[in-house]
C-alpha cells in the first residue's frame, strides 16, 4: 500500500502563496525546514493546502511520540475547552494541574518524594531547573556540554552549543556557564578508541573541578541522556554514572533535559531509564503534550520547594487544556504495550538504512528506539561531516513525500521522529523515500564537483 499520495508539484501553488505570505508577514528569522503548508494531519500523515498527503518523519521536532491528532488527545482538549481554558496557576488552583503534577511525580525515576512545576515550553522549563538548582544549593555555576541544545532563551541559550545557527548576534550571554567535552563514540579523537575517549570525558568531569570551577560553587550539571540537536547520541550510561557521582559528592543538582528524549520517544518513559541513573530533576515537553504547549519540571520535592514564595511562575503554565493532553498522552504511553513499538522503529530504521552502507556515505546509524539519526560524511575513514549534501537531501525527500529535518553539531545528520506507532510498512516506505533523495543529492553533489571551476 501506498501511503504517500502527491495530486501537485512539491511544493503546490497554494503552498507556495502561503509562503509568501509567510515571508511578508513573519519575521526571515524563523526557518522552516519543509515548504510545504499543512492543512491537516492525523497519526504519521500530513495532508497540505494542495491536497498533497506526507509521510511524517518529523514530528514536530519529535512532539508526536503518539501521533498527529490522536482521537484520546483531541475528545481531552475539547472536553476541557468547552469547561475551562485557562484561569491562571498564579491566580487559582484547577484540578488539571496537579493532576499533572501527581502523575509525573509517580512515573519520573527516583524513589523520593517529588514534586512538579510547569511550564509553557522546553527553554522555560531548563531555565526553571536551573533557577531551582541555584536556589537550592546556594551556588551559581552549571556545567553543559559541547554538542548539547536546551533552549533560545538567554540562560538556556548560553547553555546551548553550535554558535552559528543559534547564537550569533545575540550575545552578551549569561555567566557562570561552564561547557566540557562531551564522549560521542563516533567522533573520539585521533588515537582514541570510543571507550578510551569516554574513560577521559569521566576524567575531565574531575579535572574540571580544578580547571573551570571548584565543587563549592557548582549548582548543576545539565545532560542529555540522549542528545537532541547535536546529534541523536545516546549518552554512555557510565559517563552518566560519572556524573550522578559527582553530583553527589559535591552537593550539586544532576537535571536531565528530556525534553526531546523522553515521554516515551525511546521505548522507556524517560531515556535516562535505560542506564539506571536516577536524576534529581527531570525536565520533560515536547511529546508531553502532542502539540499542545506544555513542559515540566520534575524531581526532588525539597530541590523543588527552595525558592520563595513567588520565585517561579508562567502565566500560561499548566493551562487546563494543555494538562488535559498531557494526562491523555500519558493514559496512552502507558498502556501495556504501547512503548514497545518504539523498538520495531529503531529496528526497521537499522534494516532500511545498515545495507546501504558503502553505497551512500553513511557514517554513523545510531539512536534509541523512535529517536533515530543518520550521519553523512564525504569520506568514512576522515569522517568529515557532509552538510551541504544533507541540506540537498531534505527537501528532494520533501518532493518524494516526506516530511524531516536535519540534526547534528555539523548538521550533517537527518533525524527519524517517527510516532511510535506508526505502522511499519508506511515507515519502510518513507524511510526508502529518504535513502532515494539522499541517493540524488550524493550524485548531483558528486556530479558538481567533477565539473572543472
Amino acid at each position: 500500500m501506498t501511503h504517500i499520495n502527491l495530486r501537485t508539484a512539491v511544493p503546490g501553488p497554494r503552498s507556495v502563496a502561503l509562503q509568501q505570505r509567510r515571508a511578508a508577514a513573519v519575521s526571515r528569522a524563523l526557518a522552516q525546514a519543509n515548504g510545504v503548508a499543512v492543512q491537516s494531519a492525523q497519526g504519521s500523515l500530513v495532508t497540505d493546502v494542495d491536497g498533497n498527503t506526507f509521510i511524517d518523519l518529523a514530528g514536530g521536532i519529535g512532539m508526536m511520540a503518539v501521533g498527529h491528532n490522536h482521537p484520546r488527545v483531541v475528545a481531552a482538549v475539547q472536553a476541557q475547552a468547552a469547561e475551562l481554558i485557562h484561569p491562571c496557576a498564579l491566580v487559582t488552583n484547577f484540578e488539571a494541574y496537579p493532576a499533572l503534577a501527581e502523575r509525573l511525580n509517580a512515573l519520573t525515576p527516583g524513589d523520593f518524594p517529588k514534586k512538579t512545576l510547569l511550564a509553557n515550553g522546553g527553554a522555560e522549563a531548563v531555565e526553571n531547573a536551573v533557577k531551582l538548582a541555584r536556589a537550592f544549593t546556594g551556588r551559581a555555576g552549571v556545567i553543559v556540554f559541547e554538542g548539547a541544545y536546551h533552549g533560545r532563551t538567554n540562560l538556556t541559550m548560553s547553555m546551548t552549543s553550535k554558535y552559528s545557527l543559534f547564537k550569533k548576534g545575540f550575545g552578551p550571554f549569561a555567566g557562570e556557564v561552564y561547557r566540557l567535552p562531551y564522549p560521542n563514540p563516533y567522533r573520539a579523537p585521533q588515537g582514541l578508541s570510543a571507550e578510551q575517549w569516554i574513560d577521559w570525558c569521566c576524567w575531565n568531569l574531575d579535572n574540571a573541578l580544578v580547571a573551570q570551577i571548584d565543587g563549592s560553587a557548582l549548582a548543576a550539571v545539565v545532560i542529555e541522556p540522549v542528545m537532541g540537536e547535536g546529534g541523536f547520541i545516546p549518552t554512555p550510561a557510565r559517563f552518566l554514572r560519572k556524573i550522578r557521582e559527582l553530583c553527589d559528592r559535591t552537593g550539586a543538582v544532576m537535571i536531565a533535559d528530556e525534553i526531546q528524549s523522553g515521554s516515551g520517544r525511546t521505548g522507556r518513559l524517560y531515556a535516562i531509564e535505560h542506564a539506571g541513573v536516577v536524576p534529581d530533576l527531570l525536565v520533560s515537553a515536547k511529546s508531553l503534550g502532542a502539540g499542545m504547549p506544555i513542559s515540566a519540571v520534575t524531581g526532588r520535592a525539597d530541590i523543588m520547594d527552595a525558592p520563595h514564595l513567588g520565585g517561579v511562575g508562567s502565566t500560561y503554565g499548566g493551562s487546563p487544556v494543555a494538562c488535559a493532553a498531557a494526562l491523555a498522552v500519558l493514559d496512552i504511553l502507558t498502556e501495556p504495550g504501547f512503548l514497545t513499538r518504539a523498538q520495531t522503529v529503531e529496528r526497521v530504521v537499522r534494516d532500511v538504512w545498515e545495507p546501504l552502507r558503502g553505497e551512500l556515505p553513511i557514517g554513523d546509524i545510531r539512536g534509541v528506539g523512535a529517536m533515530m539519526a543518520v550521519e553523512f560524511v564525504k569520506d568514512p575513514a576522515s569522517r568529515e561531516p557532509w552538510m551541504d549534501m544533507v541540506a540537498a537531501a531534505v527537501p528532494l525527500a520533501v518532493q518524494r513525500g516526506v516530511l524531516l529535518i536535519r540534526a547534528g553539531l555539523y548538521s550533517n545528520c537527518i533525524r527519524f521522529l517517527p510516532a511510535l506507532d506508526i505502522p511499519e510498512d508506511m515507515l519502510r516506505e518513507g524511510l526508502t523515500a529518504v535513502a532515494d533523495a539522499v541517493r540524488d543529492a550524493c550524485r548531483a553533489a558528486r556530479d558538481a564537483e567533477a565539473v572543472p571551476a
